[in-house]
């Protein structure tokens, strides 16, 4: 069984088969969010504070962090909001961005071990984000697409995955430090999408055996109730096997989902977390009540 440990200075995060799915909190990432973009790219981390806070709260594990603005200085604000959010939460992050600069700012002010989100199976990029993993003793997400772009066909994507892993044992990485990405194409325009998903997970876990991940909301673009997609996918990716994922833990229907699929999937002992989210409060005064019952006589 293969676990991926994470850190933060004083909090543990392992994603693994057998263990609770793990909410990497979507939030912090200024792409499709204009607001937050200018507000970063000005300064100003207001949003970013509320949002870190408000998605640990609501039981995120990991929050990823992006600042993936243009025609801004990505790496200083990359290092900067990282060091934010670690004074605020105490939860491992991701650092996410497709610049290996970026990675490499936000990587220097990080404490503990970070996710680093991501490398492709380009080999120049391997050749570039791979020795920046293992300097900094970091885990890092592999996306299945290379040189070619992305397969619609998921068994090329599993070769890609494989490739990445191979690379990065070259490098003193181990497998159980990769965290794979099949990549969720939108259910919208791919109507075969959820199934290649399923499919490529199960390889993974069983050939590779490796964890997985995704930016979950990627299945629902384009479509309306986009939680109750992302949600119902999550628990059908649960049962394939799929060990974390990007997400937005602020979305009850997502986060149900969720912990409803950790239940079925033996992940949750003895009910326990379903059931302290869910138990059902005694009406005020109703234990009072019952304790001055009158006993029956000869009790």
């Amino acid at each position: 069984m293969t676990d991926t440990v994470l850190s933060s200075p004083t909090r543990e995060t392992v994603i693994g088969f057998d263990r609770p799915f793990v909410v990497i909190g979507e939030r912090i990432n200024p792409t499709g969010r204009k607001l937050l973009a200018e507000e970063m790219k000005q300064g100003d981390f207001s949003r970013v504070e509320s949002d870190a806070l408000a998605q640990v709260a609501a039981g995120a594990q990991m929050l990823d962090v992006n600042a993936g603005i243009p025609l801004a200085d990505e790496p200083a604000i990359l290092a900067q909001t990282v060091q934010l959010v670690q004074s605020l939460v105490d939860v491992p992050l991701s650092i996410d961005s497709s610049i290996v600069e970026a990675l490499e700012a936000g990587l220097s002010v990080y404490r503990g071990k970070a996710l680093v989100n991501s490398v492709t199976g380009e080999d120049e990029q391997m050749e570039r984000v791979l020795p920046l993993v293992a300097r900094h003793g970091a885990a890092v997400v592999a996306i299945t697409n290379d040189e070619t772009g992305i397969s619609t066909d998921p068994d090329v994507r599993f070769e890609v995955a494989k490739k990445i892993v191979n690379r990065a044992a070259d490098h003193g990485i181990p497998y159980s430090d990769i965290v794979v990405d099949p990549l969720v194409m939108p259910i919208g325009a791919m109507g075969t999408a959820g199934r290649q998903v399923f499919h490529l997970v199960r390889r993974l876990r069983t050939e590779l055996q490796v964890n997985t991940t995704c930016g979950a909301s990627n299945v629902s673009f384009g479509l309306p109730n986009r939680p109750a997609i992302n949600g119902a996918f999550l628990a059908m990716a649960i049962g394939a096997g799929m060990t974390s994922a990007i997400t937005n833990p602020l979305e009850p229907e997502i986060t149900r989902s969720i912990m409803a699929a950790d239940v079925l999937a033996g992940h949750d002992q003895d009910c326990a977390a379903w059931i302290k989210a869910n138990r059902v409060p005694a009406a005020e005064g109703e234990g009072r009540r019952r304790s001055n019952r009158r006993r029956p006589v000869g009790t």
